[in-house]
């Protein structure tokens, strides 16, 4: 049964996804969602740079017939980065996802923590573009998976241009947007301390889970929960954090999400 939203819950929600991967991988999600009543829409981005990634996204807001829930997973989350800043954009929600500042790029926000086991898996050829090997794909990105959607992940991933992964942020929309997050502990391919970290630095409302990198497969109920909430609480936490603005500033003062 399809329920029928109220007027206070945002009833857009766009997904998305990450490096080596398609719209497909919201797969298990998606259903949820609709079940709730979401209209849902996952971007399907070409993977060739921040400012394709970005510009995809964005078309797909335009779209939407009013406000949007922006949701990105992995490499997704610097991509809703630099997009959410659109005035459609109530609430982000990164799942399993980079969350970089401005100034910085994926590569950037993730040095700190040293390399991954997943990352380590990444080849890039001589033309720019990447894959991950079979080995990285089973087992430092899909090894919470039965075995059959492990294969079927590395049988559709596609490439992805190495190069877009240094590219700079413009934009940190998380500083201005009501943001959520969910942390994966058993991430192989990005590195939990830094989704833990990047999490704590946008004031973002927190859920912690016990999966692999691809916690929309492994946990769909637990991240459309999350949406979910995003969605109830993004037009409110934006009053509030309108009314917390400066006077005679114009600009918003960052909420504060409890």
């Amino acid at each position: 049964m399809i329920h029928e939203l109220p007027a206070s819950v945002v009833k857009n929600i766009v997904l998305v996804h990450g490096a080596f991967a398609d719209g497909s991988c919201w797969s298990k999600v998606i259903p949820l969602l609709q079940e709730m009543g979401y209209h849902v829409v996952a971007v399907q981005n070409p993977m060739t740079s921040l400012a394709d990634e970005v510009a995809f996204t964005k078309r797909i807001i335009a779209l939407q017939d009013g406000p949007v829930i922006l949701v990105g997973h992995s490499w997704g989350g610097a991509v809703i980065t630099q997009a959410g800043d659109d005035p459609k954009v109530a609430g982000l929600v990164y799942v399993t996802a980079y969350a970089p500042e401005v100034g910085q790029s994926a590569n950037d926000a993730s040095a700190p923590f040293g390399w991954t086991e997943g990352q380590k898996q990444i080849r890039v050829y001589s033309d720019g573009f990447a894959t991950v090997t079979s080995e990285g794909m089973l087992q430092d990105i899909a090894e919470g998976l039965p075995m059959a959607e492990r294969q079927l992940a590395l049988a559709v991933q596609g490439q992805s241009y190495g190069p877009m992964f240094d590219e700079k942020l413009t934009v940190a929309a998380w500083k201005t947007k009501p943001t959520w997050a969910l942390i994966s502990t058993k991430d192989r391919m990005l590195p939990p301390a830094m989704e833990e970290s990047a999490a704590k630095r946008m004031g973002a409302v927190t859920t912690t889970v016990e999966t692999c990198h691809m916690s929309i497969l492994q946990e769909p109920a637990k991240v459309a929960a999350v949406i979910d909430e995003a969605a109830k609480k993004a037009k409110e936490i934006n009053g509030t954090a309108l009314s917390l603005s400066l006077p005679g500033t114009g600009t918003k003062s960052r909420p504060v999400i409890l």
